[in-house]
């Protein structure tokens, strides 16, 4: 492993971000690794894992210090989801969940919205980002979720798919079109809906072929009755603030893909030194070590790209869609190319629950599908070089 340490060597963190970087490496090695089996076979909500992260008060490193927070960089943040997911893909997810929908409030949020709400972020609690519909996925605009002005309150109506964190949430950052607003993407505007709000229901949880201790859900919203107080910008801003906090969360995913894919990377690692066949070991043989330079070399430029990426936000830059979804599609590729040849390696022990390969595979496929599909990711990149 001379490569990565050497790489990791090279990455610059200070002080309190190596101490950090340590707490939590230790939690995940004694806390969030030894619950992942189980978590992932019973289904169950890994409440003591987040128990663990929230001891160390991990929200608190996205969160303003006015609210409760220690703000930390965002290449900080985008290493400890590698590290987590590399321990636990539905943990993982469930902790970059709350980044990924309250980090619009942090950004567009006004005074008195962040101070009443981003306490309760700050402190431990779970968020949860309601974007697609049954009918509206990677176009947004399609969406049929209602916001209705009345008085001092605006009327919720529709429903929601797929939501991680959907039923364990204290706060939702839901996108629907505002009422009298005809342009499908003038319309779109977006709200905070509390947890309790009467009107909102939990109506499924979808069982799924990974992140089975992530909650991924089906909402409802009868009539909610949110205040004005907690639109989020003014109505049919909402389009704006979606595209912008998809420049966040995107490297997000990558990070949490690039976790999955240092697991598999280092199960093969293992397995091939430890695994005897036909009196050498499985990593003697030469395919294999073709196999593991190509997986390595691959690993090792998806790790810059997503540390530079992180780099351009902590910059300042806001322009980063094409960054973005460059980390993304590279690393969610490789999280699926790297689980499936650690399958591979693992004979039919990777077939077998007995070896974390299999529940690797299956906790990555979804890194090519949420967050954009990587078709969309491929077409964003590829018709940037079109000429205007």
């Amino acid at each position: 492993m001379r490569l990565f340490e050497q790489l990791a060597r090279t990455r610059g963190w200070n002080d309190e971000e190596r101490q950090i970087i340590d707490q939590v490496q230790r939690v995940a090695d004694a806390v969030v690794a030894p619950n992942a089996e189980h978590t992932d076979r019973s289904g169950e909500f890994p409440w003591e894992n987040i128990r663990a992260i929230n001891a160390l008060g991990l929200n608190a490193i996205f969160v303003p210090e006015a609210y409760g927070g220690m703000p930390m960089s965002y290449r900080l943040y985008l290493e400890l989801v590698s590290i987590i997911t590399e321990a636990c893909a539905s943990t993982g997810i469930i902790w970059a969940t709350s980044f990924h929908s309250m980090k619009p409030l942090i950004q567009y949020g006004t005074e008195e919205q962040r101070a009443r709400l981003l306490p309760r972020i700050a402190e431990g609690g779970l968020g949860a980002l309601a974007i697609t519909e049954p009918t509206a996925g990677s176009d947004a605009t399609g969406m049929k979720t209602s916001f209705t002005p009345e008085g001092d309150d605006i009327l919720l109506k529709g429903s929601k798919t797929f939501i991680s964190n959907g039923d364990v949430a204290d706060l939702y950052l839901v996108f629907g079109k505002w009422s009298g607003i005809e342009s499908p993407r003038k319309a779109i505007s977006a709200l905070i809906l509390e947890k309790g709000t009467p009107g909102f229901t939990v109506v499924s949880k979808e069982r799924k072929m990974g992140h089975n201790g992530s909650s991924t859900c089906t909402l409802a919203f009868d009539d909610c009755r949110v205040p004005y107080a907690n639109l989020l910008g003014a109505p049919g801003e909402g389009l704006s603030i979606l595209l912008a906090s998809l420049n966040k969360s995107r490297p997000s995913v990558a990070a949490h893909a690039r976790g999955i894919a240092r697991a598999a990377f280092k199960d093969m690692v293992a397995y091939g030194n430890d695994r005897v066949q036909s009196g050498k070991r499985v990593l003697d043989f030469q395919a294999n070590q073709f196999t593991l330079a190509d997986l390595a070399a691959e690993l090792a430029m998806v790790e810059h790209w997503i540390d530079y990426t992180g780099g351009l936000v902590d910059q300042g830059v806001e322009d980063i869609g094409l960054e973005a979804s460059i980390a993304k599609l590279r690393a969610s590729d490789l999280a699926m190319k790297m689980a499936t040849e650690c399958v591979q390696f693992h004979g039919g022990y990777g077939y077998c629950q007995d070896y974390r390969a299999e529940r690797l595979m299956r906790d990555a496929k979804i890194t090519q599908i949420w967050e954009g599909t990587n078709q969309i990711h491929r077409q964003l990149i590829g018709r940037s070089f079109a000429a205007k």
